[in-house]
């Protein structure tokens, strides 16, 4: 269960457009490195919208961080019928999703969206540091030759229920199943035994879904485009279904302008309020 979550009053029930400057990035990444904070300076408005929305994620001093991220259709969607998801973000919305790969220590994905997308997961359209790549992979079907398996300077794990050994340098997590499955909960502590407390749950939708129903996840991003797809794949389909909506998940909500996508900054958690509070790094 999830708990009640306290509004943030200074950036609810309105829409910030963000502009993201060379000079507020390397803030930004300087928070990261937690020599800076987010508060002072002489910033534009969209230069502070971006202190808002990316400030949070860049903080490593409120403890451990997962936050997740899904890019959707006005209607809910991921992908048409036929699996095509390539231009669901804009590319507003797809430099977003590397900005919070720039932020993390770790990027999580599920193997079905590692076998379909075969994506890189690296830092490509921003200055930042290439996350170590992860996949939930319990019977061992992703190849090695898989592009977020390719050798480039960055960790790669896999966790994995079976023993399958695999190339030198890639990582392998041993996991018990559950039913047929790993547990949120297991996953997130194998991944901070080995060193990565800020990670962000990419995809796909399942798997958002089931950090997001285990109540681990500090913060989601929802990165809406501009776009009727009236079918397909839905973005979020939560493994328990609710009757009524005083059941529902509430989260506080904070909204931001991109250019061709709309992000809804949503806190999961109290450290997710806190993060949005000004902190200046310890002298």
């Amino acid at each position: 269960m999830l708990s009640v979550q306290i509004p943030d009053p200074d950036h609810a029930g309105s829409v910030h457009n963000v502009t993201v400057t060379p000079a507020v990035w390397d803030r930004i990444l300087a928070m990261r490195a937690g020599y800076a904070c987010g508060c002072c300076g002489d910033w534009s408005a969209g230069e502070r919208s971006a202190l808002a929305l990316y400030g949070p994620l860049a903080r490593r001093d409120l403890g451990p961080m997962t936050v997740a991220q899904i890019g959707q259709s006005l209607d809910g969607r991921v992908a048409t019928h036929r699996g095509d998801a390539r231009d669901v973000s804009g590319p507003d919305g797809l430099a977003h999703l590397h900005r919070m790969r720039a932020m993390v220590d770790g990027v999580v994905i599920g193997v079905g969206t590692a076998l379909h997308d075969d994506s890189r997961l690296t830092v490509r359209f921003c200055a930042g540091t290439n996350p170590a790549r992860i996949v939930i992979d319990p019977k061992g079907r992703l190849p090695d030759s898989a592009k977020m398996l390719w050798e480039d300077g960055a960790r790669r794990l896999i966790i994995q229920a079976v023993d399958r050994p695999r190339a030198a340098g890639i990582e392998v997590l041993r996991l018990p199943l559950v039913d047929g499955q790993f547990q949120p909960q297991a996953i997130i502590a194998a991944l901070h035994g080995a060193g990565l407390t800020s990670l962000l749950i990419e995809g796909g939708g399942i798997t958002i879904a089931s950090f997001l129903e285990a109540g681990l996840l500090t913060r989601l991003h929802i990165a809406v485009a501009p776009l009727l797809i009236g079918g397909g794949q839905a973005a979020l389909t939560l493994p328990v279904q609710r009757d009524k909506l005083a059941d529902c998940i509430r989260p506080a909500t904070r909204v931001f302008g991109l250019g061709s996508d709309v992000v809804f900054d949503c806190g999961l958690t109290a450290a997710a309020h806190l993060a949005t509070r000004p902190a200046h790094p310890a002298s």
